[in-house]
């Protein structure tokens, strides 16, 4: 039986806090292009989500991507440090010593984003499934790596931390064939119960969280249910998703029961992980509507929607 819930309020910001206070927040993404498994370079997808990030208040973010996007990525979000990541000659991630360098440069991480901007080759797969069994701290599987693991051989074996999903129908469909699990007719049209029915299959089956996107999106833990009625068409744009999966991994190290219970205190009581993306839904429409109150619903840029989220926090706070 799924419980349907309301957003958690935000928690109170801790007026002592300090950057470790509010979280580290890792994001892997990125790729040369080039080739058939990434043909577009492609690097605003993970500075869109860092800057996300930061917006929604977390102390610290690092940008892990190939090493000769590095410099550029510095460019974009100077308030992120950046991991290179090594590449071959063709521009393709190095598996073996993509996993040296996060393991040397992320024992502070309190969450992760992988996906945004990431390709989809072998390598990045490996990247992915390797990250999944070895962190013990929150990553949110976005975009690429959503459907890297749809398309991997046996990946929920290897799911062996807390996640979020953060499907658009498209890829819920792909999720869902890779498991092999019931997709009820109109999913693709819209249909509410049948949105509702694989968001929840999917959150059971893989014991994670499912932030199914898209008009009224759905947010499930396997056990309870959230939604928004909020938002508006101005979403319909690139990275705006992305943008959404920077908001879930702050909170997600600053709220969250793992990360947040030795730092809990009169000022903050911890969030389940989907309380947690939840609220980021929340505040990500509710980011949305404030701009489209001064703009209409079309021309958002995805940057202006990640800088509308402190004003949507202090209104939240008021």
């Amino acid at each position: 039986m799924i419980t349907d819930c309301t957003t958690p309020s935000l928690p109170a910001r801790d007026p002592q806090g300090h950057k470790g206070t509010f979280g580290t927040v890792v994001i892997i993404g990125g790729s040369l292009g080039g080739r058939s498994e990434a043909p577009r370079m492609m690097l605003g997808g993970p500075c869109l989500t860092a800057r996300a990030a930061l917006r929604a208040g977390c102390g610290l973010v690092v940008l892990a991507v190939p090493a000769p996007l590095a410099p550029h990525a510095i460019e974009l979000v100077p308030e992120a440090t950046v991991i290179p990541l090594p590449v071959d000659a063709s521009g393709m991630l190095q598996p073996s010593a993509v996993a040296a360098a996060l393991d040397a440069s992320t024992k502070g991480a309190n969450a992760f984003v992988i996906g945004p901007g990431l390709g989809l080759g072998i390598a990045a797969e490996q990247v992915l499934l390797r990250l999944l069994a070895n962190t013990e701290v929150p990553v949110i599987i976005d975009a690429d790596a959503i459907t890297l693991f749809a398309q991997a051989h046996d990946a929920a074996r290897d799911l062996r931390t807390s996640a979020v999903f953060t499907p658009h129908p498209g890829e819920a469909q792909r999720l869902a064939q890779g498991l092999e699990l019931e997709i009820e007719p109109g999913f693709i049209e819209g249909n509410h119960d049948a949105r509702r029915a694989l968001t929840t299959r999917l959150a059971q089956r893989l014991g994670a969280v499912i932030c199914m996107k898209g008009a009224g999106t759905l947010i499930c833990d396997g056990l309870h249910m959230w939604s928004t009625t909020r938002g508006n068409a101005a979403l319909a744009t690139a990275g705006s998703g992305d943008i959404l999966a920077g908001i879930i991994a702050s909170f997600a190290a600053q709220f969250c029961m793992r990360n947040a219970t030795a730092r809990a205190s009169e000022h903050s009581q911890p969030l389940t992980l989907g309380e947690a993306t939840a609220l980021a839904v929340e505040v990500h429409a509710r980011a949305a509507d404030a701009w489209a109150t001064n703009h209409g619903t079309a021309g958002l840029l995805a940057h202006e929607l990640a800088d509308q989220v402190p004003n949507t926090l202090r209104d939240l706070r008021g």
